[in-house]
């Protein structure tokens, strides 16, 4: 679902600006909630500019779940160079810190979206996509603690990622939901207690 790049710094700023206010508006309202109309009334930006970008709402979809993706992987910069079970463990620390400012604990942006498009051809994929970029960094993070000896050699990293995500998503959730940080912290004890479950023993 490719969209249309922006070529001057003038156009990059009206690209973002519309991309931004569609991430606040269908995070708040979600995707059937956010109307054109709206995206372009909070953004300033003219229905020419926006159509210039995006040929229609799914590729402004598509744009608005790589800028969520960005902002969740934006609070975990501790996920680009795990190499040890330390980092992991900061990894989750991060994962809480964002949860625990005011307002919080917060609904995960993609898993807002999952909720609302999942059942959509187009953009259960980009949904899916997304989540899969989030795993790719922590299983890589895995194998790099297999090369060095931490991981059992029979281990594998792509299935431990899915499956603290797993944990991880259902944890995001249910501390939205109830207002509870300890949903979180226990989702996120349980998925490092089962990576931990895999480590090479001496």
């Amino acid at each position: 679902m490719e969209t249309q790049a922006a070529t001057t710094q003038r156009g990059r700023r009206s690209r973002e600006a519309i991309v931004d206010a569609a991430a606040t508006l269908m995070y708040v309202d979600g995707v059937a909630g956010t109307s054109v109309d709206k995206v372009l009334a909070a953004s300033g930006a003219g229905k020419s500019q926006m159509y210039h970008y995006f040929k229609n709402k799914e590729q402004l979809v598509g744009a608005v779940i790589e800028r969520y993706l960005e902002q969740v992987l934006g609070n975990q910069p501790a996920i680009f160079t795990l190499a040890s079970w330390a980092d992991l463990e900061t990894w989750t620390e991060q994962l809480l810190d964002v949860h625990r400012r005011a307002g919080a604990p917060i609904a995960c942006p993609l898993g807002n979206l999952a909720g609302e498009v999942g059942d959509n051809p187009k953009l259960a994929p980009l949904v899916d996509q997304a989540y899969r970029t989030w795993e790719s960094h922590l299983a890589r993070g895995l194998k790099t603690l297999q090369d060095n000896g931490e991981l059992a050699a029979d281990a594998d990293p792509a299935r431990l990622a899915q499956a603290a995500m797993t944990s991880v998503q259902g944890g995001l959730l249910l501390a939205h939901i109830r207002h509870d940080l300890t949903a979180l912290e226990d989702a996120l004890g349980i998925a490092l207690a089962y990576l931990r479950s895999h480590a090479r023993e001496c």
